[in-house]
C-alpha cells in the first residue's frame, strides 16, 4: 500500500486535499486506438529488442509502493525513460485524474515488459482533477512531456488523448475498486527513446483546452553505478 497526498482542483479554481492509499496499481500498454500508431511504438521498443505485446491492449499488474510524489528518482544506470500518461486514482470520493510517468529500464525491457516498469519508480503528479469533470471531453485533453538534458529543453511527447483507448474502455475491460490507479497508455517519443542519463528531467503536462487548466509535474533521474 502507497499512501498519497493529492491537492483535487475543481474546475473553478478551487482545490482541497485528498488523501489515497493505493492498494494496486495497473499499467494499461499498447492502449492506442489507431493499430497504425500502435505498431509505430511497438517498432520503437523492437530497435531495443523488446518483443511484440500477444494482445493489444494488455494491462500489467505492478506494485501499488512504486508510486511517487516526489521530485527526484533513483534508477540503476542510464537505461531508463519515462513516458507521460493519464493516471485514474480511485480516491474515496469518486475517481481522480492526474498526470504522471511510467519510467522504465529500457535494457531490462528486452529481457521482460512487467519486469522492466516493476524495476523503476513511476511519479505522479500532486495535483489532481475529478474525472467526472473532463469525461465528457476526455479526447480533447493533451499530454506533453518535455525532456532535459545537457542544457537543453526539448519536446519528448505532444499530442490528444482522442489517439489512445478511452478511459471508460479501460476501465470496462479493468475496473477500478477503492485505493487502485491505473496508467492509461501512452504517446510515441519524438526522436526516438533515449535513456535518461545522471540530473537529466522529464516535465510533464495534461492540458485540459476546455477549462482551461493543466496539470504538471516534473521530476529528475539519480543514476546509480551498476556495479560489476
Amino acid at each position: 500500500m502507497q499512501p498519497l497526498s493529492f491537492n483535487v482542483v475543481d474546475r473553478a479554481g478551487q482545490s482541497r486535499a485528498e488523501h489515497v492509499d493505493v492498494n494496486r496499481l495497473t499499467i494499461a500498454g499498447w492502449a492506442g486506438r489507431d493499430q497504425a500508431a500502435i505498431e509505430h511504438h511497438i517498432a520503437e521498443l523492437a530497435e531495443l529488442g523488446v518483443k511484440r505485446p500477444s494482445t493489444t491492449p494488455c494491462f500489467y499488474r505492478l506494485g501499488a509502493e512504486l508510486l511517487t510524489q516526489a521530485e527526484q528518482i533513483d534508477v540503476v544506470g542510464v537505461k531508463s525513460s519515462g513516458e507521460a500518461e493519464c493516471v485514474l486514482v480511485q480516491g474515496r470520493t469518486g475517481l481522480l485524474v492526474t498526470i504522471g510517468s511510467d519510467h522504465t529500464d529500457r535494457e531490462v525491457e528486452a529481457y521482460g515488459v512487467t519486469v522492466s516498469k516493476q524495476v523503476c519508480p513511476k511519479p505522479l503528479a500532486r495535483d489532481a482533477w475529478r474525472f467526472d469533470e473532463v469525461a465528457d471531453h476526455w479526447d480533447q485533453l493533451e499530454l506533453r512531456a518535455y525532456a532535459l538534458a545537457n542544457g537543453e529543453r526539448r519536446v519528448y511527447q505532444q499530442g490528444s488523448v482522442a489517439s489512445l483507448l478511452p478511459a471508460a474502455d479501460l476501465l470496462a475491460r479493468a475496473p477500478l475498486t477503492q485505493g487502485a490507479a491505473m496508467f492509461c497508455g501512452t504517446l510515441a517519443v519524438q526522436g526516438g527513446i533515449v535513456g535518461m542519463a545522471d540530473n537529466d528531467a522529464l516535465e510533464l503536462e495534461l492540458h485540459d483546452p476546455i477549462l482551461n487548466r493543466t496539470l504538471r509535474h516534473a521530476y529528475r533521474v539519480r543514476a546509480l553505478p551498476i556495479v560489476e
